[in-house]
């Protein structure tokens, strides 16, 4: 166990699929997983393994943010044995190609953020996705027939939404980063699986359109998520 973390070695499978919030990963548990079990409650993030289609699965919250999704992640990594973690998760878009509702799987995510330098000294802000497991996924979105756009996302350290110039930070961007859309967390899980030679992907659904000044209320959110949360899990049966 860790100061985080009640579950026992073994508990968790080698394969988790992490959400932000600790309701939706109580709800992806119920609504598709069999023989499941809550493994970690510590501060309301919860855990819990099952099986999806005879595949032993993991289910476990983020929380919001690189800090939250650094500790779990790392610990996870670290000291659970889990090889593999796919992030999903709701994000902002910024160019005309993406519309609400849209699936992003990420390839590349860049932060203004210093965690790589506290974590590990190291002056990095732009980490990448597994191969593999990116592989996998597109395989995975072929074979159900679901749209998605690969690209580069912003993992910022403020909710977009609530910046008082979004545009300074666009511009203060190095000229060759060209993202297509935004989210909290994914650097910190790319940088820990680099870290400790582990596999990372993310899935995003586009909840805020930052192009075409859209939103969507959370009840069509919740039903779009559900593709994102299909693709995870066929994915993750094929790992």
């Amino acid at each position: 166990m860790t100061p985080h973390n009640e579950a026992k070695l073994g508990d968790f499978a080698k394969t988790v699929i992490m959400p932000g919030d600790p309701k939706r990963a109580e709800l992806i548990a119920e609504k598709y997983l069999e023989n499941f079990k809550l493994i970690n409650d510590v501060r309301g993030i919860k855990a819990y393994t099952g099986y999806y289609k005879d595949k032993k699965i993991s289910i476990m919250a983020s929380g919001m943010g690189m800090p939250s999704m650094g500790i779990y992640s790392y610990e996870l990594y670290k000291f659970y044995d889990v090889e593999n973690i796919i992030r999903i998760g709701s994000c902002g878009s910024y160019i005309d190609e993406l519309h609400l509702l849209d699936l992003i799987l990420v390839d590349k995510t860049y932060t203004e953020g210093n965690y790589a330098l506290t974590l590990n000294n190291d002056k990095c802000n732009i980490a990448s996705a597994s191969e593999n497991l990116n592989n996998i996924i597109e395989n995975t979105a072929r074979k159900l027939d679901f749209k998605y756009l690969k690209g580069t996302t912003l993992c910022s350290e403020a909710f977009d939404a609530y910046m008082t110039d979004s545009k300074k930070l666009f511009e203060r961007m190095p000229a060759d980063i060209k993202v297509i859309g935004s989210e909290m967390e994914a650097f910190a899980l790319f940088y820990n699986a680099k870290l400790l030679n582990k596999n990372c992907a993310c899935i995003l659904t586009v909840a805020d359109d930052h192009f075409h000044k859209d939103t969507v209320s959370s009840k069509k959110r919740e039903k779009a998520l559900n593709n994102m949360i299909e693709l995870a899990l066929n994915s993750a049966i094929e790992i």
